[in-house]
């Protein structure tokens, strides 16, 4: 059976890797939408490729500058309404929300509200809406397919389960390019170091993400929405190789591991063909090869970011959206130069520390938590440059 895909974010790491798997299994896939922010050009070259129905340039120049010389059957539309489109036409199955950040929330929510599958990348949404999200997708009889490689590996190793055997999952950290780095190194550490990831291939974002392990504590909150458990019941251990990519252990110690090499295109594929598999023809695993495997324990004192985000999940409420706003406003600030590393995890303890936390939050809720902490930790970066 052919499953339809929209794909949001199509021109970022994820997108383009989403659009690779569609090109070598065209017998089982196909883009109906294609939306991205404001790479035209790239947008241009995909449109051309795959021809879907519609495609959206959110930002509204950008999609005018692609209107003016594009000639050809596929709709163009644009900003916030033509991304909802994308995300809720008639003719998608399953809709890749492979958008960086807070922007997957709405899209996400309009595509499961119309009853879309969602191949979830866009971790934000469950850090910042994890509740509403996953009872409105129960109450859709949506499924979540997730693409991030450890809740892949998760979601893999629990497929034919009873979930009331599982004791706890293990998250797996590579522990990015700064690991053993004490706190006062971390300091001084650049934009380029910090951009070479040593195991795999990202965006700018989520490659800082990763240095910091806030990327790892967005996860922790996530895994805890996508497989109902406790914090108590997630741990992260670092395992620099990348080729655990995650395990889960069940109630009589058994621990079952999904392993493979770092390619995000593996756990893309699994989501978009589950509950079958198909062949792929990039790189397998080589045991002879591999050498040894190695784990550590997560270094919490030098890479805060990871106890602030269990601390942001155990709180609860509008705390997980706050932790996500202020990670994303300290991260572009980072990578402008506005802040140092070390900076990154300080704005966002500093901006969780003066937040009014609302219980059991609604969806506005949610959103004004966003723009405030947002707002705050723009104004403390201002105050102190």
């Amino acid at each position: 059976m052919l499953k339809r895909l929209a794909v949001l974010g199509c021109t970022g790491s994820i997108g383009t890797q989403t659009l690779e798997v569609v090109a070598a299994h065209r017998d089982k896939l196909e883009v109906t939408a294609l939306a991205a922010y404001k790479n035209d050009t790239l947008l241009e070259t995909q449109i051309e490729r795959f021809q879907p129905e519609i495609a959206v340039l959110v930002d509204t120049q950008a999609a005018d500058r692609l209107r003016n010389r594009y000639r050809g059957r596929t709709k163009i539309l644009a900003g916030e309404d033509g991304l909802l489109a994308a995300a809720t036409t008639s003719h998608v199955d399953i809709v890749v929300t492979a958008m960086v950040g807070f922007a997957g929330l709405k899209p996400t929510i309009a595509a499961i509200e119309a009853g879309k599958n969602i191949a979830l990348a866009n971790k934000e949404t469950l850090v910042a809406a994890g509740e509403i999200v996953t009872k409105l997708a129960k109450a859709k009889g949506v499924d979540l397919l997730p693409v991030d490689s450890e809740h892949s590996a998760i979601w893999q190793c629990l497929v034919g389960h009873n979930r009331e055997n599982l004791s706890k999952i293990i998250l797996t950290a590579s522990g990015g390019p700064f690991r053993g780095y004490s706190y006062e190194k971390l300091q001084s550490v650049t934009i380029e170091s910090c951009l070479k990831h040593p195991t795999w291939s990202m965006g700018r974002k989520i490659t800082v993400d990763s240095a910091t392990l806030a990327n790892k504590g967005l996860e922790v909150i996530e895994a805890k929405w996508l497989f109902d458990v406790t914090y108590d019941q997630i741990e992260v251990v670092v395992h620099p190789q990348s080729i655990i990519h995650s395990m889960i252990e069940f109630i009589d110690g058994a621990v079952l591991a999904q392993l493979g090499i770092p390619d995000m295109r593996v756990p893309i594929q699994y989501a978009l063909s589950y509950p079958g598999r198909l062949a792929a023809s990039n790189k397998h695993l080589n045991f002879s090869d591999m050498g040894s495997l190695t784990f550590f324990p997560p270094d919490t004192q030098a890479f805060s970011a990871l106890a602030i985000a269990f601390e942001a999940g155990r709180i609860g409420g509008t705390m997980p959206c706050v932790f996500n706003a202020a990670n994303e406003i300290a991260v572009n600030a980072f990578l402008a130069k506005r802040l140092t590393f070390t900076e990154i995890t300080t704005l966002i303890r500093y901006t969780m520390h003066n937040h009014q936390v609302t219980v059991n939050p609604n969806l506005k809720n949610i959103i004004d938590s966003d723009s405030w902490a947002r707002q705050f930790a723009t104004q403390v970066i201002e105050q102190q440059k």
